[in-house]
């Protein structure tokens, strides 16, 4: 499965709920950050450091709990094409989505009238997509 991330707070976040449902589904987990520069005054190397410290700590906490993982950083102007094309290179048989919002349905539905990226990555996947609230430490 491939897991895209985009902060190092949100990598934090998503720990629990990845390791539980690699170990359900006895999957290996690619940790996936798209580096783009997200402020006109931020370069490219603030931007390459938050990716690495985005991919590691996620990563790094994956292999901790057992689960083979390998983080991947990708340079892009478009983050979802990105995603995508990374997913279908390495065999992925799922897509793992974290994001931030207003609250869980406000924000998927802010986020799909949007046109950002979780939507793009919705309408074009030929894979599952699954949607988890940086917020949420439960279960799947």
């Amino acid at each position: 499965m491939l897991v895209a991330v985009s902060s190092p707070w949100a990598s934090g976040r998503f720990v629990t709920p990845i390791v539980d449902l690699a170990q359900r589904l006895q999957s290996d987990v690619i940790v996936s950050h798209v580096t783009e520069v997200k402020e006109e005054d931020e370069n490219d190397s603030d931007a390459k450091e938050r990716a690495e410290q985005t991919l590691k700590l996620l990563t790094e906490r994956l292999r901790d709990a057992g689960v083979a993982a390998d983080g991947i950083m990708l340079f892009s102007d478009d983050v979802a094409k990105a995603i995508l094309n990374t997913a279908k290179a390495r065999n992925c048989t799922m897509i793992v989505l974290g994001f931030s919002g207003e609250g869980f349905l406000k924000g998927i539905f802010k986020r799909l009238l949007a046109s950002d990226v979780v939507s793009s990555i919705l309408k074009q996947s030929e894979l599952p997509v699954l949607l988890c609230p940086t917020n949420w430490q439960g279960t799947l």
